[in-house]
Parts: C-alpha cells; sequence; structure tokens
C-alpha cells in the first residue's frame, strides 16, 4: 500500500487533506503533530493513522520519522502560517518555517528514498504586487513585505535547490488564502465569524473590531485546496511551481457584509488599529492558469457557502464551550 507522511497534519490544511485522501485514496497516511499540543481536528481520525508527536525543527526526530514511514508521498505543511503572528514573533516564524523545510528534505536525501513532495510556499511571497501586474502569475517578482512571505520564499527556493542539487521529486505550489470551518481566529475571516458568534450568545457587547476593510483578497475554500494538494503530486511537474486561488478577489468589506447578513443579532463595526499591518497591499488575484491547465483543477466551494459553515463551526464550538 503506498504511504503518505503529512507533517502538520493536525492543522487546518492538515486536517482536511487527510479526511480527503482517507476518503479518495488507498493511501497508508502517517502525520506529525508538534508534541504536547492538543489535535482536535484528528479527534475522529486517530485510529486510521499512524501519529508522531515531536518538532520538524529538531533533525534527529525528522530522519527518525522519515526511515520508519519510508513515504512515497511527503505533504509538508508544518509551521507557523499566521502573517500577524510573524509580526510579533519574526524570528520564530522564520526558524521553524525554513528548518523544517530543511529537516524534511535533507531527512529524504539521508534515508535514500525517492517521495513526491509537496513543498507549500504561499502567495504572500510575491508581497508587494502592483495593480498592473493583476492576476499574479508564477512569474511575478517575489518582493516580501512581511516576515512570514520571506521564511515562505525560503521554502519555496529550498524546494527548487533539493531538486536541482539532489534530483528530489519537490513540486512547489503557492496557495493565495484558503478559509474554512476550524481556522484560527488569527485570521481574518475566522476572527469575523468568532465574534460574531461570541455576541450572538452574549459573550460580548454587539461590536465587531475590524482592520482595513478595503483590502481585497482571493480566498479559496479550503477544501478545494487540499484536493489542489494532491492533485500537484499526482500531475504536477517536479521542479515546477504553480499558484493555487479562485481568480478573483474579494474586499474584506464585502466578506465582513457577507457574515452580517447571517447574523442573528444587530451588529455594529468599529475600526481597531490594532488589526492594521505595517505594510500591505490593496489588492491580490491570483492567476492559475499552469495548475489549472496541467492538473484539471479548480475550485468548487462558493465563498457564501464557505462563510456559512465557518459561522455555523463557530456557533457550535463556542456553545459547546460555554455548556461545558
Amino acid at each position: 500500500m503506498p504511504r503518505a507522511l503529512i507533517t502538520g497534519i493536525a492543522g487546518f490544511a492538515g486536517s482536511y487533506l487527510v479526511e480527503y485522501l482517507l476518503s479518495t485514496t488507498g493511501l497508508e497516511i502517517s502525520g506529525i503533530v508538534h508534541a504536547g499540543h492538543p489535535s482536535p481536528n484528528l479527534a475522529h481520525l486517530r485510529q486510521r493513522l499512524t501519529i508522531y508527536e515531536g518538532d520538524v525543527a529538531e533533525f534527529d526526530f525528522v530522519q527518525h520519522v522519515m526511515q520508519e514511514v519510508r513515504p512515497d508521498y511527503i505533504f509538508h505543511l508544518a509551521g507557523q502560517a499566521a502573517v500577524p503572528l510573524a509580526w510579533v514573533h519574526p524570528g520564530k516564524t522564520v526558524v521553524t518555517n525554513i528548518i523544517g523545510q530543511l529537516n524534511v528534505l535533507e531527512s529524504v536525501v539521508r534515508c535514500g528514498i525517492d517521495p513526491r513532495i509537496l513543498v507549500v510556499g504561499s502567495g504572500e511571497e510575491y508581497g508587494l504586487i502592483f495593480p498592473s501586474e493583476l492576476p499574479v502569475t508564477e512569474n511575478n517578482a517575489l518582493r516580501p513585505n512581511n516576515p512570514y512571505a520571506v521564511s515562505k520564499i525560503a521554502q519555496d527556493m529550498l524546494g527548487y535547490q533539493y531538486f536541482i542539487s539532489h534530483k528530489l521529486q519537490a513540486v512547489r505550489v503557492r496557495p493565495f488564502n484558503h478559509i474554512g470551518p476550524r481556522q484560527s481566529e488569527e485570521f481574518v475571516t475566522s476572527s469575523f465569524a468568532k465574534q460574531i458568534a461570541e455576541a450572538e450568545l452574549g459573550l460580548r457587547g454587539p461590536t465587531i473590531l475590524v482592520g482595513n476593510l478595503e483590502t481585497r483578497r482571493d480566498f479559496t475554500d479550503v477544501r478545494d485546496m487540499v484536493r489542489g494538494y494532491w492533485l500537484a503530486l499526482l500531475r504536477g511537474k517536479a521542479g515546477e511551481v504553480y499558484n493555487l486561488g479562485n481568480g478573483r478577489s474579494w474586499s474584506m468589506g464585502e466578506i465582513l457584509d457577507m457574515f452580517l447578513s447571517k447574523s442573528r443579532v444587530p451588529l455594529q463595526v468599529e475600526a481597531d488599529p490594532d488589526r492594521l499591518r505595517p505594510a500591505d497591499v490593496l489588492d491580490v488575484v491570483c492567476d492559475a492558469s499552469k495548475f489549472r491547465s496541467q492538473t484539471g483543477w479548480c475550485p468548487e466551494i462558493p465563498i457564501e457557502q464557505t462563510v456559512e459553515e465557518l459561522l455555523d463551526y463557530w456557533r457550535n464550538r463556542l456553545t459547546a464551550e460555554f455548556r461545558a
């Protein structure tokens, strides 16, 4: 039976990826979770997985897992993924993301295996995007404007370097914003949903705190995104890099209006200076035509459905916590 290893398997994208792979493939799946961190996203799947607890920033641990699993497919999703946290903890973000990627690739070399490897970069790598450059293709200049973006460029380039130097079958992807149920409140759409759910339950006042509502982002449902990750390893070309995104953008104000239209209580909106980024880009639109033409991938879940399910997720979660 072919084997897959997913680092960060308990995270937002990782948990959806394992659900998708278990339902559509015959893969034997192992995963890495950070030692001591709870993993409620995997509670319903634990008996179908082999889980290793440890830190991808520790090479000996990663090499031990790699040698034991000897996977045919590797999805490297572990890391620090929130841009706001990267501003607060730039050193930790850079070390965790870069060293974790390096350890995965180097352990593959030392174990003498030849898996297909997904190197997950980010649309944030493009950083400062000029309006004339929209939609953004893989050939666009990389102008990182936050520490997280720098760390993802390094991960991206490590994947390319190991492809060139060691002939590893590394396929690089640059996913743009992906959202959905189970996403951390550190991300803007999940923050909107949580605040509304809290107000409905009387856990906060009727005011939603927001950042810049003028910025526009390209959003894709996380379930569409992880389907793209699998297609990248099935049909993507080793050494190549692919954008993954919807192909259009929505303003934060438009997204907030979608949430507010579903609120069960009247709400006010208040700007919060602490939610503004030191550097930001007004509009981001992804050109994923290269990936679509090579794999046949296309996002299928409408953003209205994602918004509704994300809000319901926080309603259910907070209700359960309140009753407990």
